[in-house]
Formats: structure tokens, C-alpha cells, sequence
């Protein structure tokens, strides 16, 4: 329970516009995307300044407080849910763009920035910011440097990691600490900046984030291969790669998806394929032309029923919007929708394929698998209802046996949405004990009370 008198300085703080404390006004950040129990905070803080967003910090700090920073909340691993009574802290209101520089190719913003907003305001300018994952319409910049957010560019252009090269941060004193800037090379001390990098809000309060941006490409082509065979789409995607062709994005869907989708979004797919390929090309015009007649070779030596160019703007739009439809249209079929993304290594990606069909059969679940196959990142989603406890039961079953397949071939717990609550108990699975106890010695010290996100990444033991 927090004090009035502490609830008085948050509003000090902050402005006493700012502070929710009303059981139905925190309610709506005791949960975020993941399908975990909620967790009602205490208090819920929304600085409008820099500078107020320190002095929560320290707050917090002082009276040992468990702090939650919240973007968006639309992370799929349970990072922005609360400790219970503990404070949550929105960063809505930091939504500045502070500088854009076209000259040098970089962006200042605010920790609070919607990730389209400013992809958006950077293509204006005919530059290119490109993670683009697929929260990016409401998920914010701070978000998804926290969690590493990839996207369906991914596969050519990298992920947020390859695109920080500053942040700026509180310690939990309170204290702005300043990491990497604004030039192309900067070793000056540790790397501050990576060590915040997927750091989930466990380490610091980011206050502002230097971004690179790049030139955009002159010419682009998408494509869609049709597939009756899935393991025929999953050889296309692993041969592709070792032809050394690298596309701006290749996604798969699987049959269950399609049909889905189609039903949801009447894009005109073809529901009886049972896998498509969705793969763009970019870069010079001629490289464009060239690498998209061996992509379509490719496809077709390994069985595809068709490949179809899109012919103009719309209809490419139209294949990109099909995709991005993927988890609304799925998670309309059932109350629940559990979606991981163990991620293997490419070559891996028909034994993960095969794996994924096992494990529906043996567990008697509807998965639907989509995904960014180009860089091994597939998003096997299970459909159910959490209120059926038998199901429930075989469901969790199915994610140990999904993350166990993944390691096994090589692979990661998770490729772009982090480890928060959901994934910690399988740390040592793939880290090993030793890591996980490094890591916690330098939490220890950063972070000697536990106040920052407790619980996320390296499990409960720190508060």
C-alpha cells in the first residue's frame, strides 16, 4: 500500500493530473499482451518532462518501491506487468521527435515516440528508419529497444539493436547517465548503450534514444510463392539463403493461416496452398531484377505451384497488409491466443516446420505458424481457451516441447519478443546457470534494492 504522504510527492512530481491511483484507472496496466494472471499496481505516474521521469525514479528508489516502466504494453512476454503494488510509469506523454539531422543520418526521440509515427516523419524527410515490427502502429521506440523488436525487414536490414547508437538514462538514483552519441564510431568507455539494449527495463529508465537512419532503396519487388507441399515452402526459404540472396523480407504462412486470414481480410490468398512464401527484393533496380528471377527459380525448383509479382504499389500494400493480419485474424478464432517465437538458425527452419507439426498432433492443439522464416524467427501460435484446464494443461506442455525443439536445432527462446516474466524459467536452458548468475551479480550492483521491473529476464529471485 503507498502512503497518501507518498502519493503526495508523486503528484509533486509529476502533477496530480498524472498520478492514477483509483482501482479502475489501474486496472488497465495490471496486464500487457502476454497471456499471464494481471497484476494491479499501486500507482500509476505519467511524467510530461525529462526531468520529472528522474525524479520518479529516485522516488521509487528512496522508499524502495518496485518500478515498472510502460510504453504501449504491447509486448508478448509479460515485461511491462506490474510488481504487485508497485509503481507503473508511462512514458505516453515523452512522445517528442527532439532532432532529426539529414546530414548525418541520425534521429534524437523520446522514449515515448510510436514506432510509425516516426518511421513515418523519416520517410517524409526520404530517409528510411527500418525495424518495423508488427506492433509498430501503437508500440513505442523505448519499447522496442527494451525488448530488441525486430520486424519483417529484419532479415536485410537488422533489428532496433543495429539501428541504437545513444541512450540516455537514469540510474536508479535518479542520475542521467549518458551512453554512445551521435557519430558513426564512438568506443569511448563501456557500452552503455548495449547493456540497455533488450534490457527490459531491468537496469535503467531510458530518457532519450540517438536512432541511425539510412537512405532508402531506388527499386523493390514482391513476390508470392504458392506452395502445396509445407516442407516444400520451408526448402525454398533455407536454399534462397544459401544462394547467397538476401531479401528485404521473406515471411511464411501456413495453411491454417491463409485460410484465416483470408477469412478475416478477403485479400484473395489461396486457401487451398498449403504454405506461401511472401518475399520483397530490394535495392539497385538492376540487382532488384536479377535477384527476383532467381528468387522465383528457386521457388519453383522446389515445387512452388506458382509465383505471382505484384504489379503495382496496391497490390504489393495489399501482400504486406495480408501478412501483418496474421495475429488479429488469428487470435479472433479462439478466447486465447499463446504466440512465441522460438527462433532457429535458417538452414533449420523444415526441421522446425516438422517439429511444429509433431507437437500439434501429440498435444491435440490448432497451431498456426507465420513468420519470418528468412531469419529463422517463426511464430507458432496455439489457439485455445484458458478457461479449459485440461487444454490449458496440454498448451503449456506444448510451449516446453516447442522451446525444447528450437534449442535442440540450435535456436533461441526468443528472436524478437523478449523473456519478461513468461520465458525466465527457461533461461538456463539455454544460457546456463553461470550466465544467469553473472548477470544477476551486476544487477545486484546497478540495482541494489531490486526496484527496477523486478522478476523479468532472470527470474524471482530478485524481488
Amino acid at each position: 500500500m503507498i502512503s497518501k504522504a507518498l502519493i503526495t510527492e508523486f503528484e509533486t512530481a509529476v502533477g496530480k493530473d498524472n498520478v492514477m491511483t483509483e482501482a479502475t484507472e489501474l486496472h488497465s496496466y495490471s496486464y500487457d499482451s502476454a497471456v499471464l494472471d494481471q497484476v494491479q499496481p499501486g500507482i500509476v505516474v505519467r511524467p510530461t518532462e525529462s526531468e520529472n521521469l528522474g525524479k520518479v525514479v529516485k522516488l521509487c528508489n528512496d522508499n524502495g518501491l518496485k518500478l515498472t516502466v510502460r510504453g504501449a504494453g504491447t509486448n508478448l512476454s509479460g515485461g511491462t506487468i506490474p510488481h504487485p503494488g508497485g509503481v507503473v510509469c508511462l512514458t505516453s506523454a515523452l512522445d517528442k521527435i527532439l532532432e532529426l539531422n539529414e546530414e548525418d543520418l541520425y534521429a534524437v526521440v523520446q522514449p515515448g515516440v510510436v514506432t510509425a509515427k516516426f518511421a513515418a516523419h523519416v520517410a517524409s524527410k526520404g530517409l528510411l528508419y527500418p525495424p518495423d515490427p508488427g506492433s509498430q502502429a501503437v508500440s513505442t521506440l523505448g519499447g522496442n529497444v527494451a525488448e530488441n523488436a525486430g520486424g519483417l525487414r529484419a532479415l536485410k536490414y537488422g533489428v532496433t539493436k543495429d539501428y541504437v547508437m545513444g541512450i540516455d538514462f537514469f540510474d536508479v538514483n535518479g542520475e542521467l547517465v549518458r551512453s554512445g552519441g551521435k557519430t558513426v564510431k564512438c568506443v569511448t568507455g563501456y557500452n552503455l548503450a548495449g547493456l540497455m539494449i533488450a534490457s527490459e527495463g531491468t537496469l535503467g529508465v531510458f530518457e532519450k534514444i540517438t536512432l541511425k537512419l539510412v537512405p532508402p532503396p531506388t527499386a523493390f519487388k514482391a513476390m508470392m510463392a504458392v506452395f502445396d507441399d509445407v516442407m516444400g515452402a520451408s526448402r525454398a526459404v533455407a536454399a534462397i539463403i544459401a544462394n547467397k540472396i538476401l531479401p528485404a523480407t521473406l515471411e511464411m504462412m501456413d495453411n491454417f493461416t491463409i485460410r484465416t486470414v483470408e477469412n478475416f481480410r478477403k485479400a484473395g490468398l489461396p486457401t487451398d496452398a498449403a504454405a506461401m512464401l511472401l518475399i520483397e527484393v530490394d535495392g539497385h533496380p538492376a540487382q532488384v531484377e536479377d535477384d527476383a528471377a532467381k528468387v522465383e527459380a528457386i521457388c519453383k525448383e522446389h515445387k512452388a505451384r506458382s509465383v505471382r509479382v505484384a504489379k503495382d504499389a496496391a497490390e504489393r500494400n495489399a501482400v504486406w497488409q495480408a501478412r501483418r493480419d496474421a495475429l488479429p485474424a488469428l487470435a479472433r478464432v479462439r478466447p486465447t491466443t499463446v504466440l512465441e517465437d522460438a527462433t532457429v538458425p535458417r538452414s533449420k527452419i523444415p526441421a522446425m516446420m516438422q517439429a511444429l507439426d509433431r507437437i500439434a498432433k501429440k498435444y491435440d492443439l490448432t497451431i498456426g505458424t507465420f513468420g519470418h522464416a528468412g531469419d529463422g524467427n517463426l511464430h507458432p501460435t496455439i489457439l485455445t481457451d484458458k478457461r479449459d484446464a485440461n487444454e490449458w494443461h496440454r498448451v503449456e506442455e506444448a510451449v516446453d516441447a516447442i522451446f525444447d525443439e528450437a534449442l535442440a536445432l540450435g535456436g533461441t527462446l526468443s528472436g524478437e519478443h523478449g523473456i519478461g516474466l513468461a520465458k525466465s524459467k527457461y533461461m538456463k536452458n539455454e544460457c546456463g546457470i553461470a550466465s544467469i548468475e553473472y548477470s544477476r551479480r551486476m544487477k545486484s550492483v546497478l540495482d541494489p534494492k531490486g526496484i527496477l521491473n523486478p522478476g523479468k529476464i532472470l527470474g524471482p529471485l530478485l524481488g
